[in-house]
């Protein structure tokens, strides 16, 4: 499945945006899905995950109670929802997907997801 990231922008503190992460070919019922992000000069870090079957999110205790992961009924789209948002959020967003099930665990560990999306900026002014 190839993966599309969209809805990037810039946006003033305590704003919200909804990124968008596509999947063609396949649906993401095979998968589990996650968001990391990328900040100038920093790691790739984990933000939230979604299974597979939807029924499980992980999150990144940063973004706890301010983000929402979730897919659409035709398990087409992952969305990432950001509320209430924060200078330090200022990063490329990136969608990656992992065979279902195979982040049950390690959910956080980048090196699990095997295919990525090219990444969405989100610029966050204070």
């Amino acid at each position: 499945v190839q993966l599309q990231a969209s809805g990037g922008g810039l946006v003033q503190a305590g704003g919200c945006l909804r990124l968008s992460c596509a999947a063609s070919g396949r649906t993401f019922s095979s998968y589990d899905v996650a968001w990391f992000r990328q900040a100038p000069g920093k790691e790739r870090e984990f933000v939230a995950r979604i299974s597979g079957s939807g029924g499980r999110t992980n999150y990144a205790d940063s973004v706890k109670g301010r983000f929402t992961i979730s897919k659409d009924s035709a398990q087409r789209t992952v969305y990432l929802q950001m509320n209430s948002l924060k200078p330090e959020d200022t990063a490329v967003y990136y969608c990656g997907r992992t065979p279902r099930g195979n982040s049950d665990t390690y959910y956080y560990r980048r090196e699990l997801y095997d295919f990525w999306g090219q990444g969405t900026l989100v610029t966050v002014s204070s």
